[in-house]
């Protein structure tokens, strides 16, 4: 007989999820981010190429530096959010692959051309999106993920390296 979720898990998960656009005053707590993580870390990837970045914005200061890259419907929700992650594809994940699929010590070298290594580092983070929601969810807390906004203004703030892309910008909470 297969493993499946009860009807309960199914139901946090999936059939009840909304995005969410008003949140409680409640605190994200690290703990609760750190079992999020714990969770989605090891859902499956091309090559296990795990590319996804997660940069956590909670002081007013960096929601300032947030805020005037996005939608002007998105400002009054993501300052009453108690947490904000900005997710990106890290476009030099290739570099990672050694320990990530060690049997295969020769695919760093598949992804040596700049653009179709975007291309999977885009794919592949974009999956990882779904499991982080999933696992926001999982921890009992809700998502509003949001993609109206300016990417290059928040790449240019936030990852002036130029080896990362944003994806997403997902509240994070309890509901209000």
């Amino acid at each position: 007989m297969p493993l499946a979720l009860d009807p309960a898990a199914q139901d946090l998960l999936s059939w009840q999820a909304r995005t969410v656009n008003t949140f409680a005053e409640e605190p994200v707590t690290d703990d609760q981010i750190e079992a999020i993580y714990d969770l989605v870390k090891y859902a499956p990837t091309s090559m296990n190429q795990q590319p996804l970045r997660i940069v956590l914005v909670r002081s007013a200061q960096a929601r300032e530096r947030l805020a005037k890259y996005l939608s002007e419907s998105n400002h009054n929700k993501t300052a009453a959010a108690p947490l904000v992650a900005i997710l990106v594809a890290d476009n030099e994940f290739h570099e990672e692959l050694p320990s990530q699929f060690p049997h295969f010590p020769q695919a760093k070298d598949l992804f040596g051309e700049r653009a179709a290594r975007e291309r999977s580092a885009n794919l592949n983070a974009l999956l990882q999106v779904g499991y982080f929601i999933f696992g926001v969810r999982a921890a009992g807390l809700a998502a509003g993920p949001m993609t109206g906004f300016d990417a290059e203004g928040i790449d240019k703030e936030f990852f002036s390296d130029g080896k990362h892309s944003v994806l997403a910008v997902v509240n994070i909470g309890r509901p209000g």
